[in-house]
């Protein structure tokens, strides 16, 4: 059953950003800012992890999730190492999102020979 919770909420999620992406003028970037944006908001606030804990990789594995992820990465990182941590705690806390989307994005470049749009 976690599987289909899982399943159902990521998929309302990117159903809702679908929404946006054509009811309104907002460009891809933005919307995809906002989501972060909104992810850190919602972990500050200590909204974002009671959901996670019930929805699991359907509410992590998001762009909301990802913004969460940066805001407990930054939160860890202050209190390890003080203002430097504001600059070093997200990226560490998603160092492996990071590279893992880098890596794979040009495995598959390699492997589907990406043209320019005409």
């Amino acid at each position: 059953m976690d599987y289909v919770k899982a399943f159902v909420v990521g998929g309302l999620i990117c159903a809702i950003v679908q929404i946006f992406m054509d009811k309104t003028k907002l460009m891809p970037g933005r919307i995809m800012v906002g989501l972060v944006c909104l992810g850190c908001i919602l972990g500050f606030l200590g909204w974002y992890q009671p959901f996670i804990d019930w929805a699991g990789s359907g509410a992590s594995v998001p762009l909301l999730g990802f913004g969460n992820t940066l805001f407990k990465g930054v939160k860890e990182g202050i209190a390890e190492k003080g203002f430097l941590g504001i600059f070093t705690g997200g990226l560490t806390a998603g160092s492996a999102g990071i590279c893992g989307a880098l890596v794979f994005g040009y495995l598959a470049s390699l492997i589907f020979k990406p043209k320019m749009k005409k």
